[in-house]
């Protein structure tokens, strides 16, 4: 068997260029997986060392927008780079993108202030944020769907690796280097990832149609979705839910949406187009998403905090439980890589895994204040293994019902109602949480909080249970969705074959 056979995706064959090696293939996937490791990194490694930003630029009040102008700039870009390399190929962006982080990162190194810092780290949210979708699309180029899914779900894996080292790593360059370490380091790595890429990315297949860019509806989208994203980052903690300023962030938002929805049904060619929107397979497999991959991050980023506050475990004790989950995703991520080359029925995977996703969380919900600390990070293991297909699943799924010159903004579309989805659970259960803290500024002191932590209890109750109705509701998109043939050979070529 040859891998020249694997360079066809829906049966349209790549007759622009020569067919690409195991090798060069090799390399493409190497230089992408340390792109989007560097992407991953940067979400997380942040966060152990804003103590000391703070206090080394002399600013503690303005702290929070170091990590508030990455994200908002990853999620607003994500889907305008997947719409580029549609029209300006895959490589070229690629590159943009590395080049954009890595300025970024020595913005932010070298910043005096915190203001410079938060430009810095706005840069490298745009190029982090083009990161994983234009790998995504780049191995949707290179193998056909029924080849992917092994490849998407080491791209998994190296996003939850670097969602576990960030943290750790963030806390020993600032502990024994300097803050500053957490973005020199991104200079080596991005260069390595340049060389690695670009001579490689040149005989990659190209599915060039002549495209245009709306303007108008990347305008809007992007200014509604900062605004959404600041709504729902700012309500409850800088301001309340009901205080004009967020009620005016939210109004503002709607109205901005109500425009892009307008300039999609007038634009020449709009910025999404309408089969992806409209799409019975496309539109689901977006919901599943944004229910199911929401939850995942939200659950990440409550988790630590159940066992502080309900466990009365330590900070590092809950990182411990943390890794647990992630650990139990990578699993079902690779193990859903493994079954999709091999099965007819391939949706059973991730079928199968929501649905023990929601009995566990039905567990956990039921007896939330008994657990033990052991019986919890064994639950978080299993519903790690249980959520993880869904990473994998909804990447393949999208680029399997979409035409190849569709590709790059499929997978942008995708991977920015997967950010857009965590962002709104996480401001639920976040409302829940700090419902039952009886106020609006924030998680208490958990050292005050660890002698009544049972007080809690009731407020993760809610927290599990409402994750389970939203798996509940991905679980039914997927019931409903049309699984159609994963094309190609059921795996890559062996060089013994």
């Amino acid at each position: 068997m040859n891998l020249a056979a694997g360079l066809t995706s829906a049966g349209e064959a790549h007759r622009s260029l020569p067919p690409i090696d195991r090798a060069a293939v090799n390399t493409i996937i190497a230089g992408i997986a340390l792109a989007m490791f560097l992407s991953a990194l940067e979400q997380t490694i942040v966060a152990p060392a804003l103590p000391a930003i703070g206090k080394s630029l002399s600013d503690l009040d303005d702290l929070s927008w170091v990590v508030t102008a990455y994200l908002l700039a990853a999620t607003a870009a994500t889907p305008l780079f997947g719409k580029l390399t549609d029209i300006h190929g895959r490589r070229a962006i690629m590159l943009l993108a590395i080049v954009i982080f890595i300025a970024g990162s020595l913005v932010c190194a070298l910043a005096p202030g915190i203001w410079t810092l938060v430009t810095g780290r706005a840069l490298q949210g745009v190029g982090g944020g083009g990161l994983i979708p234009i790998a995504q699309t780049i191995i949707a180029d290179l193998l056909t769907p029924r080849e992917r899914p092994m490849a998407q779900s080491y791209t998994s894996v190296v996003f939850m690796a670097a969602s576990i080292l960030g943290p750790v790593l963030g806390g020993l360059l600032t502990d024994h280097l300097h803050w500053s370490f957490i973005f020199w380091i991104n200079l080596p790595l991005g260069a390595i990832a340049l060389v690695m890429t670009s001579r490689a990315l040149r005989s990659l297949p190209r599915h060039d149609r002549p495209h245009r860019l709306d303007i108008p509806g990347v305008t809007f989208m992007i200014a509604a979705s900062v605004a959404l994203l600041l709504g729902l980052d700012w309500g409850g903690t800088n301001y309340r839910w009901l205080s004009w300023q967020i009620v005016g962030l939210f109004v503002g938002s709607a109205a901005l949406w109500m425009l892009f929805a307008g300039r999609l049904l007038t634009a020449r060619e709009p910025f999404i187009p309408l089969a992806i929107l409209h799409g019975r397979i496309t539109s689901t497999i977006t919901c599943a998403a944004f229910f199911s991959i929401g939850s995942i991050i939200g659950i990440t980023i409550f988790t630590p905090l159940y066992c502080q506050m309900v466990l009365g475990a330590s900070a590092s004790v809950s990182g411990v439980a943390l890794i647990a989950f992630m650990a139990g995703a990578t699993i079902g991520s690779l193990l859903t890589g493994r079954l999709f080359a091999r099965l007819k029925h391939y949706l059973r995977v991730p079928i199968i895994g929501l649905a023990i996703g929601i009995v566990a969380l039905a567990f956990l919900a039921f007896d939330v204040a008994g657990l033990s600390l052991g019986t919890f990070c064994a639950m978080l293991g299993l519903l790690g293994v249980a959520m993880g297909p869904m990473y994998p699943t909804s990447t393949i799924v999208m680029q399997n019902a979409v035409k190849l010159h569709q590709l790059g903004v499929a997978t942008g579309t995708l991977n920015f109602f997967r950010l857009l989805g965590g962002a709104i659970i996480v401001a639920v259960f976040g409302a829940i949480v700090l419902g039952s803290a009886g106020g609006h500024g924030g998680i208490p002191d958990l050292e005050k909080v660890a002698v009544r932590h049972a007080d809690f209890a009731p407020a993760f109750r809610l927290v599990f249970a409402a994750a389970g109705i939203f798996l509940a509701i991905a679980l039914t998109c997927l019931l409903a969705l049309e699984e159609r043939p994963l094309h190609g050979p059921a795996r890559l070529a062996d060089p013994a074959e």
